[in-house]
């Protein structure tokens, strides 16, 4: 066999290429910490990688030498199945991320205050950036030679090389990493490039303590000890941190300073039990905790700058925590640690009291000139609460603080909304910077409007930005819009954007709810109960098994429903051995409900005009064992004409579903004013049917609750208000529930009956459920339009005259009850005929009567 040139150029410009990437690796910052830890750079993957490339390149160009040598090529071929993929999938991860999340593999560039390593910077963090030439001999050039060598220049490997070589070689070599890599990181602590802070900042082993006796000194401390050169270390925190001097000495400002080494004590001190070693990273990991202790108080339920860059390591970097807890052995024990910041501060407790300074004086100085002691310590502690109050006070009073808004925000005129418009659309940013401005001017519009702006203008911008950031049409976005406040409404349509909590129903005719709870929770269910105001619902925040397919649901022990459906069956309240219409019931889980509060006596007629969702509610009947229950479909509007004579009557009206717009987001663009229009009509004929069809005399019921998962006042209170107008004979009554917003009473000029103030309403940002209506309405018996009867017939024939009321006795013929008879009673058999009852046949003499 003769050489081969090109493969072996190749081949050496391939060698070539990565040597240099590797020779560049001294090059980098980052390269004298790194070349520190144990393994150094051969810790990485993908310098690993890049040897086994650079050693299989550098086979091929022996191969290409003395192509008759077999043992080169057969161990360059060996090599390669190890070499190729673990170069295709450095490169691959490497560029990904590089590309989209650089943040990931590139150490950030360390701070000119902490130098000894890479750390995240508190304001805008900068990286590493790797020249392009390196990066591109690191990762690129690797797996490139290698797939050009494997797929052009190498001969075909044969099927058993592929099936069983290369899976034990592949296998070998990723378990040796693993172990190695592990290895490393056991010596090193931690990964190198994802060391947390708690990792960076780890104290060194303790050095032997000092038992030598340091002298004492009656002398003040001395003001050129602050002259005394330290290293620096930025305070975190916004505030400045002041130290008080007893000797008079000017407050630290944003720095604080610290010793090199400890001076000899001066004047009477107390004993020392544990003299603490004067390294500079004990004093770091002081400020450092005391910072955290600080972040932690003033920042209970937001995160701050710091705690964002908290921990981004393994496991293995909490380490360092057991040295934080052996520091606290002594304070435990009853020994007293000195822990002091600078050399003038010995003796500070004794020269205090010389001063005549007070004990509070004495825990305002503590924080960074005393000692800690058991005694102190609930001083500091209360001393870090007060800062940490002070902060947070000043927080609040800086985001309340309204500047004015000239200078930065100016409304749009209606010319430059239209260009926007026609440009398609202003910036999202833009957008909700100035809707968060015009809240800012509306909440106090007299301080902060523009001149010459009237408020429609900034409510008018409001509703157009809130339509087109959210996606709602603006005349929907305009109708929910009025019903809030600006801030409440700026919350109701954020609160549309999140899904409200999965919630269950527990079926008391087959299980209890703790039994049923506990079965879930064994199924890997993160449950707890919704709340006090229902004994059957449980909401569910995880689950590792789909929820609506365990055995416990496909054998009828819950109901997937929304917490608001509970509403309107909780205050209907419907008592065993009723008869119960539900004139809108699909898919069910208000008529099962009903079915087990009833305990399955009585009646219930589940009825819904789509004759189609009744398959899904005769399942979930037959599925919740629910016996009393007879599922037609009739329109709603039909009723008392088919079916009459009810306890009690459930109306929950079809509507726009404004409520769970969280569920349904073509809410937002579908509904027009002609939709409202009609729907408001259509329950107003569905709310008169529902009162019609009530037994006003019955002596348990002769209710009907109305209710609408919508919360516009078109479908709700106008409808309410136009059933108590059209019906005398029925009133409002507290709905039974301890919790929602009162119904409107009066709307934008439209005044409604004062008792709808008893009806309930619940918004998605306020209970965390979707928007809810419910009325609940008592039906009572009419008023007899013959009760003064007597009175009418005593007066007839009666005729006014100048002597007064006379009786007339031309007063003309009366009427023949007997004649009547016949027609009556027909009429009567034909309703019963119609409402299904079998009667009598009729003899033919009335027939031809009635003829």
């Amino acid at each position: 066999m003769s050489f081969k040139p090109i493969p072996a150029v190749f081949h050496a410009a391939s060698m070539s290429i990565m040597a240099y990437g590797f020779m560049s690796l001294g090059t980098v910052t980052s390269n004298e910490w790194i070349s520190k830890q144990t393994g150094g750079h051969w810790q990485f993957l993908t310098i690993l990688g890049l040897a086994a490339a650079w050693v299989t390149i550098a086979l091929s160009l022996l191969g290409d030498l003395f192509p008759s040598s077999q043992s080169v090529s057969g161990i360059k071929r060996s090599l390669l199945m190890i070499s190729l993929p673990v170069s295709i999938i450095v490169s691959g991860i490497y560029w990904t991320l590089m590309l989209a999340f650089p943040h990931l593999i590139l150490p950030p560039i360390e701070t000119p205050s902490e130098p000894v390593e890479p750390s995240s910077a508190p304001e805008a963090p900068q990286f590493y950036q790797i020249p392009l030439k390196m990066d591109l001999a690191l990762h690129l050039v690797p797996s490139i030679s290698l797939v050009l060598d494997f797929f052009i220049l190498e001969r075909k490997y044969a099927a058993r090389q592929l099936k069983t070589q290369a899976p034990f070689l592949a296998t070998l070599a990723a378990v040796s990493y693993a172990t190695w890599a592990e290895y490393c990181a056991s010596k090193n602590g931690a990964l190198s490039l994802t060391m947390g802070r708690r990792a960076r900042n780890k104290q060194a082993p303790p050095t032997p303590l000092d038992q030598q006796q340091h002298p004492k000194s009656t002398s003040k401390r001395k003001a050129d000890a602050l002259d005394d050169p330290a290293p620096v270390k930025s305070v975190k925190k916004a505030k400045q941190l002041e130290l008080k001097k007893p000797n008079g000495a000017a407050k630290s400002g944003s720095k604080l300073k610290k010793p090199e080494k400890r001076s000899a004590t001066k004047g009477k001190s107390k004993a020392k039990d544990a003299p603490v070693e004067d390294d500079d990273e004990d004093w770091e990991d002081m400020d450092d905790e005391e910072d955290d202790l600080r972040t932690l108080t003033k920042h209970q339920f937001e995160a701050s700058d710091e705690e964002e860059d908290a921990y981004s390591g393994k496991l293995s970097d909490l380490e360092g925590d057991s040295d934080e807890d052996e520091d606290d052995e002594p304070l435990r024990s009853g020994n007293v640690q000195e822990l002091q910041f600078s050399d003038s501060d010995e003796g500070d407790d004794a020269q205090d009291r010389e001063d005549g300074e007070g004990e509070e004086s004495d825990a305002d100085s503590d924080d960074s000139d005393g000692p800690i002691t058991a005694k102190n310590m609930e001083a500091r502690s209360r001393r870090l609460e007060k800062r940490a109050a002070e902060d947070a006070e000043l927080e609040r009073a800086e985001a309340n603080y309204a500047e004015p808004t000239e200078a930065f925000f100016k409304l749009p005129t209606t010319e430059e909304r239209e260009k926007e418009k026609a440009a398609g659309g202003p910036d999202v940013q833009e957008v909700q910077m100035r809707m968060a401005e015009c809240v800012k001017v509306l909440n106090d519009f007299k301080n902060l409007a523009a001149e010459g702006r009237s408020r429609s203008e900034y409510t008018e911008q409001l509703i157009s930005d809130i339509a087109s950031y959210y996606g709602y049409n603006e005349f929907l976005a305009e109708k929910l819009f009025e019903l809030f406040s600006v801030s409440e409404a700026i919350e109701f349509f954020e609160a549309n954007e999140v899904p409200r909590p999965v919630t269950i129903r527990t079926n008391t005719l087959r299980a209890r709810r703790r039994d049923l709870a506990q079965a879930l929770i064994n199924r890997g269910v993160n449950l707890e109960p919704i709340g006090k105001w229902t004994n059957v619902g449980l909401q569910v925040f995880e689950s590792s098994v789909p929820i609506g397919a365990t055995p416990e649901y496909l054998a009828g022990h819950y109901m997937l429903q929304a917490a608001s459906s509970f509403l309107p069956v909780i205050a209907l309240a419907p008592q065993p051995n009723e008869r119960v219409l539900d004139m809108a019931s699909a898919p069910g889980g208000k008529t099962t409900h009903m079915a087990a509060l009833m305990q399955n006596t009585g009646l219930i007629f589940a009825n819904d005009a789509n004759k189609a969702r009744t398959k899904s509610l005769s399942a979930n009947v037959h599925r919740l064992g629910c016996k009393n229950v007879v599922v037609c479909s009739y329109d709603g509007r039909e009723f008392p004409k088919v079916l009459g004579g009810f306890d009690r009557v459930l109306l929950d009206a079809p509507c726009s579903g404004t409520g769970v717009i969280s569920k349904d987001a073509s809410v937002k663009t579908n509904k027009t004013e002609r939709d409202f229009t009609l729907l408001s009509h259509l329950q107003k004929q569905l709310i008169l049917c529902a009162i019609d069809s009530v037994d006003a005399s019955s002596k348990t019921g002769g209710y009907i609750v109305y209710s609408t998962c919508s919360v516009t006042v078109d479908e709700n209170e106008s409808v309410v208000d136009y059933a108590l107008r059209k019906r005398p004979n029925v009133k409002l009554v507290d709905t039974g529930l301890e919790f929602g917003v009162p119904g409107f009473t009066k709307f934008r000029g439209k005044k409604f009956d004062e008792k709808l103030s008893l009806t309930r309403r619940f918004y998605p940002h306020v209970h965390n459920m979707d928007g809810f209506y419910v009325a609940k309405i008592k039906i009572e018996k009419r008023q007899k339009k013959g009760e003064d009867k007597e009175e009418e017939n005593d007066m007839e024939g009666v005729v006014l005259t100048e002597d007064g009321l006379t009786k007339d006795v031309d007063a003309g013929p009366a009427f023949d009850d007997a004649e009547d008879a016949a027609y009556i009673a027909e009429s009567k058999r034909r309703h019963i005929k119609k409402l299904g009852y079998r009667v009598k046949p009729r003899n033919q003499a009335e027939v031809a009567s009635t003829s």
